[in-house]
């Protein structure tokens, strides 16, 4: 017999906070029937389809180094550098810049979120469409 990963979870320092920053970055909603209210210490939020969730759970320890496990984002509506100029402009800051790493048009870019958590950008759907056709 198998598992399957129920949820992925992040600890942090507010967790209700960080749900509604992640819900806007990856256009996910609160669970139908358990809402994220401020003040909650965790706060689960899913796809709008009820596929993949993501916990915040507050933790009284912060952040020390670079994570361990992280998303790789990629953007389904924009290109790789809309969505960080987007995600930019809602509170994440620049961590690494790995665009052209492997020649033009490849890379991704490493933001953190407003607790410091790194993710990636990756190439946009459609950027990977046109270097395979």
């Amino acid at each position: 017999m198998t598992s399957f990963i129920s949820h992925t979870a992040v600890d942090c320092a507010h967790a209700y906070q960080l749900s509604e920053w992640w819900k806007q970055v990856l256009g996910y909603v609160d669970l139908p029937d358990d809402p994220n209210e401020p003040g909650h210490v965790e706060c689960m939020i899913q796809r709008p389809d009820g596929g993949h969730r993501v916990l915040f759970i507050e933790v009284p320890d912060v952040k020390q180094v670079k994570n361990r496990m992280h998303f790789d984002l990629r953007p389904t509506e924009r290109t790789r550098d809309e969505e960080v100029a987007w995600v930019l402009g809602l509170g994440a800051t620049l961590f690494e810049d790995h665009r052209d790493i492997h020649g033009p048009g490849t890379g991704w870019v490493t933001l953190a979120d407003p607790e410091g958590n790194e993710f990636c950008i990756l190439r946009g759907e459609a950027e990977l469409a046109a270097v395979q056709s």
